[in-house]
Protein backbone atom coordinates (compact mmCIF):
# COMPACT_ATOMS: atom_id res chain seq x y z
CA UNK A 1 0.00 0.00 0.00
CA UNK A 2 1.25 3.44 -0.78
CA UNK A 3 -0.03 6.84 1.34
CA UNK A 4 0.88 10.24 0.27
CA UNK A 5 1.13 12.63 3.60
CA UNK A 6 0.16 16.19 1.74
CA UNK A 7 0.26 18.15 4.54
CA UNK A 8 3.45 18.13 6.76
CA UNK A 9 5.69 21.00 8.40
CA UNK A 10 9.13 18.27 8.58
CA UNK A 11 11.86 21.36 7.92
CA UNK A 12 10.92 22.76 11.47
CA UNK A 13 13.12 22.19 13.97
CA UNK A 14 10.95 19.70 15.77
CA UNK A 15 12.81 17.16 13.34
CA UNK A 16 16.61 18.43 13.54
CA UNK A 17 17.27 15.53 15.97
CA UNK A 18 15.95 12.55 14.11
CA UNK A 19 15.08 13.88 10.75
CA UNK A 20 16.39 10.98 8.37
CA UNK A 21 15.62 8.70 10.86
CA UNK A 22 11.96 9.98 10.95
CA UNK A 23 11.40 10.03 7.29
CA UNK A 24 12.75 6.41 7.40
CA UNK A 25 9.73 5.62 9.48
CA UNK A 26 7.45 6.88 7.09
CA UNK A 27 8.98 5.06 3.99
CA UNK A 28 9.22 1.91 5.81
CA UNK A 29 5.05 2.12 6.08
CA UNK A 30 4.22 2.63 2.77
CA UNK A 31 4.10 7.08 3.42
CA UNK A 32 5.97 7.35 0.10
CA UNK A 33 5.45 11.68 -0.71
CA UNK A 34 5.56 14.06 1.77
CA UNK A 35 4.28 17.38 0.47
CA UNK A 36 5.82 20.07 2.43
CA UNK A 37 3.35 23.70 2.98
CA UNK A 38 5.58 26.70 3.39
CA UNK A 39 4.77 29.10 6.48
CA UNK A 40 6.57 32.68 6.06
CA UNK A 41 9.84 33.76 4.35
CA UNK A 42 12.15 32.53 6.61
CA UNK A 43 10.75 28.90 5.91
CA UNK A 44 11.43 28.96 2.61
CA UNK A 45 15.20 28.02 2.83
CA UNK A 46 14.74 25.14 5.30
CA UNK A 47 11.85 23.65 3.38
CA UNK A 48 13.57 23.64 -0.15
CA UNK A 49 17.05 22.41 1.28
CA UNK A 50 15.40 19.31 2.43
CA UNK A 51 12.97 19.27 -0.55
CA UNK A 52 16.13 18.89 -2.30
CA UNK A 53 18.12 16.68 0.08
CA UNK A 54 14.90 14.36 -1.04
CA UNK A 55 13.86 14.92 -3.93
CA UNK A 56 11.42 11.92 -4.73
CA UNK A 57 10.23 11.82 -1.34
CA UNK A 58 9.59 15.59 -0.51
CA UNK A 59 7.63 18.01 -2.56
CA UNK A 60 7.64 21.88 -2.09
CA UNK A 61 4.38 24.08 -1.79
CA UNK A 62 5.25 28.34 -1.15
CA UNK A 63 2.93 30.85 0.77
CA UNK A 64 2.38 32.63 3.70
CA UNK A 65 0.74 31.23 6.04
CA UNK A 66 -2.07 33.98 7.83
CA UNK A 67 -0.89 33.75 11.13
CA UNK A 68 2.57 35.01 9.39
CA UNK A 69 0.81 38.18 8.04
CA UNK A 70 1.52 40.94 9.87
CA UNK A 71 2.63 44.82 8.75
CA UNK A 72 5.38 43.20 6.69
CA UNK A 73 2.92 41.02 4.56
CA UNK A 74 3.96 42.77 1.77
CA UNK A 75 7.85 42.32 2.02
CA UNK A 76 6.83 38.63 3.01
CA UNK A 77 4.44 38.25 -0.06
CA UNK A 78 7.30 40.04 -2.48
CA UNK A 79 9.67 36.94 -1.37
CA UNK A 80 7.55 34.11 -1.63
CA UNK A 81 6.78 35.27 -5.34
CA UNK A 82 10.82 36.04 -6.08
CA UNK A 83 11.42 32.31 -5.14
CA UNK A 84 8.39 30.76 -6.89
CA UNK A 85 9.57 32.03 -10.13
CA UNK A 86 12.57 30.75 -10.11
CA UNK A 87 11.27 27.13 -8.04
CA UNK A 88 9.17 24.04 -9.35
CA UNK A 89 6.36 23.87 -6.61
CA UNK A 90 3.27 21.34 -6.33
CA UNK A 91 0.78 23.99 -4.72
CA UNK A 92 0.44 27.78 -3.20
CA UNK A 93 -0.01 27.06 0.26
CA UNK A 94 -0.58 27.05 3.32
CA UNK A 95 -3.01 30.02 3.01
CA UNK A 96 -6.18 30.99 3.63
CA UNK A 97 -7.12 33.35 6.87
CA UNK A 98 -7.34 32.58 11.08
CA UNK A 99 -9.09 34.55 13.23
CA UNK A 100 -8.41 32.16 15.82
CA UNK A 101 -5.48 34.05 17.23
CA UNK A 102 -5.33 37.54 16.19
CA UNK A 103 -8.30 39.17 14.26
CA UNK A 104 -5.45 42.77 14.64
CA UNK A 105 -4.74 41.90 10.84
CA UNK A 106 -7.80 40.35 8.90
CA UNK A 107 -7.88 43.21 6.09
CA UNK A 108 -3.92 42.36 5.39
CA UNK A 109 -4.57 38.42 5.49
CA UNK A 110 -7.25 39.14 3.58
CA UNK A 111 -5.65 40.97 0.46
CA UNK A 112 -3.09 38.39 1.12
CA UNK A 113 -5.47 35.30 0.33
CA UNK A 114 -6.54 37.10 -2.50
CA UNK A 115 -3.58 37.80 -4.16
CA UNK A 116 -2.18 34.08 -3.42
CA UNK A 117 -5.27 32.62 -4.95
CA UNK A 118 -4.54 34.95 -8.33
CA UNK A 119 -1.06 33.59 -8.13
CA UNK A 120 -2.60 30.01 -8.42
CA UNK A 121 -4.17 31.21 -11.28
CA UNK A 122 -2.04 32.30 -13.21
CA UNK A 123 0.48 29.67 -12.55
CA UNK A 124 -2.31 26.79 -13.05
CA UNK A 125 -1.53 25.11 -9.56
CA UNK A 126 -3.78 23.63 -6.54
CA UNK A 127 -3.86 26.22 -3.33
CA UNK A 128 -3.88 24.70 0.47
CA UNK A 129 -5.94 26.44 2.59
CA UNK A 130 -5.98 27.39 6.32
CA UNK A 131 -8.88 28.16 8.12
CA UNK A 132 -9.77 28.56 11.48
CA UNK A 133 -12.76 30.30 12.94
CA UNK A 134 -13.62 31.55 9.79
CA UNK A 135 -15.93 30.25 8.35
CA UNK A 136 -17.99 31.37 6.36
CA UNK A 137 -15.42 34.31 5.14
CA UNK A 138 -13.51 31.96 3.73
CA UNK A 139 -16.43 30.66 1.44
CA UNK A 140 -16.87 34.23 0.36
CA UNK A 141 -13.14 34.57 -0.76
CA UNK A 142 -13.34 31.51 -2.23
CA UNK A 143 -16.41 31.67 -4.12
CA UNK A 144 -15.41 35.26 -4.81
CA UNK A 145 -12.28 34.08 -7.08
CA UNK A 146 -13.36 30.74 -8.45
CA UNK A 147 -14.17 30.86 -11.85
CA UNK A 148 -13.29 27.68 -12.74
CA UNK A 149 -9.41 27.84 -13.13
CA UNK A 150 -8.90 27.57 -8.67
CA UNK A 151 -8.38 23.92 -7.21
CA UNK A 152 -7.47 22.61 -3.98
CA UNK A 153 -7.88 21.31 -0.64
CA UNK A 154 -8.85 22.70 3.15
CA UNK A 155 -6.60 21.66 5.04
CA UNK A 156 -6.94 19.76 8.34
CA UNK A 157 -10.90 20.09 7.83
CA UNK A 158 -13.18 20.72 11.08
CA UNK A 159 -15.89 21.83 9.85
CA UNK A 160 -20.15 20.50 9.51
CA UNK A 161 -21.69 18.59 7.41
CA UNK A 162 -22.76 21.98 5.51
CA UNK A 163 -19.55 23.13 5.35
CA UNK A 164 -18.37 19.62 3.54
CA UNK A 165 -21.34 20.10 1.16
CA UNK A 166 -20.20 23.34 0.22
CA UNK A 167 -16.23 22.59 -0.04
CA UNK A 168 -17.84 19.95 -2.35
CA UNK A 169 -19.46 22.51 -4.30
CA UNK A 170 -16.27 24.27 -5.04
CA UNK A 171 -14.80 21.58 -6.42
CA UNK A 172 -12.19 20.95 -3.95
CA UNK A 173 -11.01 18.43 -1.52
CA UNK A 174 -10.63 18.06 2.28
CA UNK A 175 -7.62 17.37 4.33
CA UNK A 176 -8.12 14.92 6.86
CA UNK A 177 -6.00 14.52 9.43
CA UNK A 178 -5.20 13.31 13.42
CA UNK A 179 -8.52 15.33 14.38
CA UNK A 180 -10.73 12.37 13.07
CA UNK A 181 -9.42 9.74 15.65
CA UNK A 182 -10.09 11.77 18.60
CA UNK A 183 -12.66 10.24 21.07
CA UNK A 184 -15.32 13.91 21.00
CA UNK A 185 -14.27 14.51 17.23
CA UNK A 186 -16.99 15.51 15.48
CA UNK A 187 -15.72 14.86 11.97
CA UNK A 188 -16.69 11.71 11.06
CA UNK A 189 -20.42 12.59 10.93
CA UNK A 190 -19.41 15.64 9.14
CA UNK A 191 -17.31 13.62 6.45
CA UNK A 192 -19.99 10.64 6.82
CA UNK A 193 -21.68 11.76 3.01
CA UNK A 194 -18.39 12.86 1.38
CA UNK A 195 -17.30 10.61 -0.93
CA UNK A 196 -13.74 9.32 -0.86
CA UNK A 197 -12.70 10.90 -4.27
CA UNK A 198 -12.91 14.03 -2.19
CA UNK A 199 -10.72 13.30 1.07
CA UNK A 200 -6.47 13.49 0.92
CA UNK A 201 -4.66 12.04 4.09
CA UNK A 202 -2.48 14.77 5.96
CA UNK A 203 -0.93 14.36 9.11
CA UNK A 204 0.30 18.19 9.60
CA UNK A 205 3.18 17.07 11.67
CA UNK A 206 4.45 18.19 13.95
CA UNK A 207 0.89 18.77 14.78
CA UNK A 208 -2.20 17.36 15.73
CA UNK A 209 -0.77 13.63 16.30
CA UNK A 210 -3.91 11.05 16.08
CA UNK A 211 -5.08 8.85 18.99
CA UNK A 212 -2.49 6.78 20.45
CA UNK A 213 0.13 9.36 19.98
CA UNK A 214 -1.27 12.39 21.25
CA UNK A 215 0.65 14.71 23.13
CA UNK A 216 3.78 13.00 21.31
CA UNK A 217 5.46 14.87 18.39
CA UNK A 218 3.61 13.91 14.97
CA UNK A 219 5.20 12.34 12.01
CA UNK A 220 4.16 11.43 8.54
CA UNK A 221 4.34 7.83 9.37
CA UNK A 222 1.38 8.34 11.26
CA UNK A 223 -0.87 8.72 8.25
CA UNK A 224 -0.95 4.94 8.62
CA UNK A 225 -3.26 5.76 11.73
CA UNK A 226 -5.59 8.08 10.26
CA UNK A 227 -6.00 5.74 7.38
CA UNK A 228 -7.13 3.26 9.27
CA UNK A 229 -9.72 5.36 11.56
CA UNK A 230 -11.02 6.93 7.97
CA UNK A 231 -11.56 3.28 6.84
CA UNK A 232 -13.36 2.48 10.01
CA UNK A 233 -15.25 5.80 9.48
CA UNK A 234 -16.35 4.63 5.99
CA UNK A 235 -16.92 1.07 6.12
CA UNK A 236 -14.14 0.59 3.38
CA UNK A 237 -10.61 -1.66 3.65
CA UNK A 238 -7.67 0.41 4.65
CA UNK A 239 -6.36 -1.12 0.73
CA UNK A 240 -8.97 0.70 -0.19
CA UNK A 241 -8.42 4.33 1.34
CA UNK A 242 -4.74 4.11 0.48
CA UNK A 243 -5.64 3.68 -3.30
CA UNK A 244 -7.98 6.57 -3.64
CA UNK A 245 -6.74 9.05 -1.36
CA UNK A 246 -3.10 8.28 -3.11
CA UNK A 247 -4.67 8.75 -6.45
CA UNK A 248 -6.27 12.19 -5.27
CA UNK A 249 -3.15 13.47 -4.43
CA UNK A 250 -1.91 12.77 -7.47
CA UNK A 251 -4.40 14.06 -9.35
CA UNK A 252 -4.44 17.14 -7.07
CA UNK A 253 -1.03 18.31 -7.07
CA UNK A 254 0.13 16.42 -10.77
CA UNK A 255 2.46 14.43 -8.81
CA UNK A 256 4.68 11.71 -11.02
CA UNK A 257 4.39 7.78 -10.08
CA UNK A 258 7.59 6.14 -9.48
Amino acid sequence: MQFIDTHCHLYLENFDADRDAMLQRAIERGITKMLLPNIDMQSITPLLNLCNQYPEICYPMLGLHPTSVGADFEVQLQAIEATLKNQKVVAIGEIGIDLYWDKTFLEQQTKAFRLQMEWAKDMALPIVIHTREAFPMIFYLVEEAQDGRLKGVFHCFSGSSEDAKRILDLGFYMGIGGVLTYKKSTLPEAISNVPLTSLLLETDAPFLPPVPFRGKRNESAYIFEIASKLAEVKQQSIKAIAEITTQNAISLFNLSIQ
